[in-house]
């Protein structure tokens, strides 16, 4: 059986927050005898639309067809677009086995009514925005992708394509959605409840030898990480190397270290099932209430609420 997935767009839309998620759903059907995906992309109106970057796009109306997937994607300011178009989202949501959306597209989700109640993420930017304009909505600011019943949304642009693998394998199971992966030279997967952030890359330091450091760190994190032994790794004095690292990542090297291990401790605790109490001492915490409180400061949860909710985001 064929489903056909409709991707909605509008002015000014991300061209990556289409063409990513649509060339997933086009090479999950290589290699079958019939794609088991039919793609169309549609807007209020119909006809030709220019996205973000001024390329422009054929679309058809959205009105009566059924779909078996509607998929808005985001860019621009969606909360801006004419009332009407938030009643054809909700219209067309009303014909649909299921709903989702990439990036900011969360917002004509948010504005059709369709995110009363239910957990959902969108691009990190624009999270307060959203959450202040639709205060019902359980936001979870940090995750790539997430699942309530039949609505998914994910965070921003490249998320797209995460969410899209997610949705080939509810359809077609893992093996397929690992292959499409393959073709996209793409993670398979990165969780739904992954955060959007890396410490690494937050930190960005400007210098090789600062660099050099928090990959030693991030490569040794159950060995005592101290000031002198990082400040040796980058062969400066321990003084001139807590000044250029704080300088370089507005973090003190302590504070960066526990960075380090919250987001691996965090790895842990979403995808397996041990101990929190072995997690702790495998990502170099040792004492299982210090993981705790480092978990607080980084994510705003602990690390049985961080369980909890990657379970929870698991589950149809």
């Amino acid at each position: 059986m064929r489903r056909s997935i409709g991707f909605f767009v509008y002015p000014g839309h991300q061209i990556l927050d289409l063409a990513g998620p649509m060339s997933a759903f086009d090479i999950a059907g290589r290699g079958c005898d019939e794609s088991p995906y039919e793609l169309q992309v549609f807007s209020q109106q119909g006809g030709p639309l220019q996205n973000g970057v001024g390329l422009e796009i054929a679309t058809q109306a959205l009105h009566a067809q059924p779909l078996d997937t509607l998929i808005v994607v985001g860019g621009g300011q969606p909360e801006a677009l004419p009332g009407d178009v938030f009643e054809t989202i909700r219209q067309a949501a009303a014909r649909t086995r299921r709903v989702a959306s990439v990036c900011t597209g969360a917002f004509l989700l948010a504005g059709a009514g369709l995110l009363d109640g239910r957990r959902a993420t969108t691009h990190w930017r624009s999270a307060a925005r959203l959450q202040q304009a639709y205060p019902r909505i359980r936001l979870e600011a940090d995750r790539i992708f997430v699942r309530d019943g039949p609505i998914w949304t994910s965070a921003g642009i490249t998320a797209g394509i995460d969410l899209a693998l997610a949705l080939i394998e509810d359809d077609l199971g893992q093996a397929i959605s690992q292959a499409t992966a393959r073709e996209l030279v793409v993670y398979y997967r990165r969780p739904g409840g992954q955060s959007q952030f890396s410490a690494l890359s937050e930190l960005a330091p400007r210098s090789d030898r600062i660099r050099l450091v928090l990959d030693y760190a991030r490569q040794h994190l159950t060995a005592p990480l101290t000031v002198d032994t990082l400040a040796g790794i980058a062969h400066q004095s321990p003084r001139q190397f807590t000044r250029v690292f704080k300088r370089e990542t507005g973090e003190t090297p302590a504070r960066a270290v526990e960075r380090l291990r919250a987001e691996a401790a965090r790895w842990r605790v979403e995808q397996t099932r041990e101990p929190i109490e072995a997690i702790a001492s495998r990502v170099g915490f040792n004492d299982p209430e210090r993981m705790r409180r480092a978990c607080i400061r980084c994510f705003g949860r602990a690390p049985q609420a961080l369980r909890r909710i990657a379970r929870q985001a698991g589950t149809p």
